[in-house]
């Protein structure tokens, strides 16, 4: 288990990290909506990377104990979006990323951008 949001947070990211997600970022959600602490947002080259990257963190979790409550998004492979309550893992292919512009939707959050 994880003690803070921000410590699963940072574990979804290592998890994406390892199977060549990029420009992965961890949005500080708290205070902005109510339906989560973190979005971990992340970019893929390829729908079959994509689901690479959220098989990859579905495993790393649950070898924790923490089960994602929610999954859409994987057959079609464009946007992949985990919620596990605290964090929501969002995998895009790089189109999708810039169509949908998380970061600046959410323009109010605080960045962080990970370092594997």
């Amino acid at each position: 288990m994880f003690a803070t949001s921000k410590e699963l947070a940072e574990a979804i990211a290592e998890a994406a990290s390892s199977k060549k997600a990029h420009d992965i970022v961890l949005m500080k959600m708290e205070g902005l909506t109510v339906a989560t602490d973190y979005f971990v947002v992340c970019s893929a080259n390829t729908t079959t990377q994509t689901r690479a990257i959220a098989d990859a963190v579905e495993e790393k979790l649950d070898e924790a104990g923490v089960p994602f409550s929610h999954k859409e998004g994987y057959r079609e492979g464009e946007w992949i979006l985990m919620d596990y309550g605290d964090c929501v893992l969002h995998v895009f292919t790089r189109d999708s990323r810039e169509y949908y512009a998380l970061e600046q939707l959410w323009g109010d959050a605080e960045l962080t951008p990970y370092e594997d």
